[in-house]
């Protein structure tokens, strides 16, 4: 038999007790346990320049009924170029998720960014052990103006 993880459902009514006082402690944890279990298990959408944040994700990883939860941070830039992350990464287990969007102060562009036309009009995202590093192609792709890099990754704690 399969067993699959719950998902972050919280029922939405509660009877509790209202003529003995130790039931209605006791209910009255249970309900506190099931908001803040409910509630730490979702998607925390908060992204910060100046440390990282939990994400909210639980990552099960090599069959492990230990989680790991992953840190995202984001980093703004004004051109292609390098980028310190900050982030030892001979102590993490590994990124999640590089991602991000640039303009040319016209239109607005993932990242990284694939021409279909061209392959060397393309704009590349790579994290090396110390810094992010955006690189144009070598033939006319949209020139960077501003934009922002997004990493997520798994934390060892």
């Amino acid at each position: 038999m399969t067993v699959f993880q719950q998902s972050p459902y919280l029922r939405e009514q509660r009877q509790f007790p209202n003529d003995d006082l130790k039931a209605l402690a006791n209910q009255s944890d249970h309900a506190y346990i099931d908001i803040a279990s409910k509630v730490n298990a979702r998607t925390i959408g908060t992204f910060a320049v100046t440390v990282p944040i939990v994400t909210g994700e639980q990552w099960y990883l090599k069959g492990s009924s230990q989680k790991q939860q992953t840190l995202r941070r984001l980093y703004t830039f004004t051109g292609a170029g390098s980028i310190a992350h900050g982030i030892n990464v001979s102590q993490i287990d590994g990124f999640t998720r590089i991602y991000g969007t640039f303009t040319n102060s016209t239109n607005w562009y993932p990242l990284p960014y694939v021409d279909v036309t061209a392959a060397n009009n393309q704009v590349n995202v790579i994290v090396t052990p110390t810094n992010i590093v955006i690189a144009a192609g070598g033939g006319a792709p949209p020139a960077i103006t501003r934009g922002w890099v997004i990493l997520e990754w798994l934390s060892v704690f």
